[in-house]
């Protein structure tokens, strides 16, 4: 069933997605990674494939920047297309010395400063959580491969240029690093009752100044998509 932003029909979307932000990430991933791969969607250049990646079958789309983004595509995904498991990956900005440039980083759980749990007219401040089962599959994979990875809350924040320094008091609060998407897609799926977790490399230190030099980032990143990928796969028949 095609929607306003994606012109899948019933069946070309996997159970298992891979989320970037950036629609020329899914590309890539698509090109690099997957086999007998099929475009399933090209609305507003949001471009959607799927594949498969170790003979199980796997889709992957952009999502665009920030929760009013990716809460829409989530949403579809979930709710038009059944897809049980997504996996959003992406960059994120340090906020603690010890998370370093190159690391991957695992969101347990995601605060924010926006206000997309609103909807749900809640009695109070809902922490949306990944899910555990994709997190300990990607703890494993990752550490299997000998990946520099920590695990812990992130911040998905509105904004991207601030006139004050509030990372500073997130840090304090034990926040690892920032990015902008994973609390709304954790919000959609734990209201229905699906999986979902933020993988991220870490592609610049807000602490230290430190950024991630091009040619490390390709690493950093394709190793942050093969513990997505075999993540992904895990859970699908």
């Amino acid at each position: 069933m095609a929607t306003p932003h994606n012109q899948a029909e019933t069946g070309e979307i996997a159970e298992s997605i891979l989320l970037p932000g950036d629609p020329l990430r899914a590309k890539f991933i698509a090109e690099n990674f997957l086999e007998d791969v099929e475009e399933f969607n090209s609305v507003r250049n949001m471009l959607g494939f799927t594949g498969n990646y170790q003979g199980k079958r796997v889709s992957v789309m952009g999502t665009g920047m920030g929760c009013p983004s990716i809460g829409i595509y989530s949403y579809e995904l979930i709710h038009f297309y059944g897809v049980k498991n997504l996996i959003r990956v992406g960059s994120c900005g340090s906020v603690q010395e010890h998370v370093r440039v190159g690391d991957i980083v695992m969101a347990m759980g995601a605060s924010t400063d926006g206000g997309y749990a609103h909807q749900y007219k809640l009695p109070g401040t809902y922490s949306a959580t990944a899910s555990y089962e994709l997190l300990a599959r990607a703890v494993q994979s990752a550490s299997e491969h000998g990946f520099s990875h920590v695990e812990g809350n992130i911040l998905s924040s509105d904004l991207f240029y601030t006139e004050t320094p509030e990372w500073k008091e997130w840090a304090k609060m034990g926040i690892l690093s920032i990015e902008m998407e994973s609390y709304a897609l954790y919000c959609n799926a734990n209201r229905a009752g699906v999986r979902a977790l933020g993988i991220f490399t870490v592609s610049d230190s807000i602490v230290t100044g430190e950024s991630l030099p091009a040619k490390e980032r390709q690493v950093g990143f394709t190793n942050m998509m093969q513990v997505a990928l075999e993540t992904a796969v895990s859970f699908t028949e």
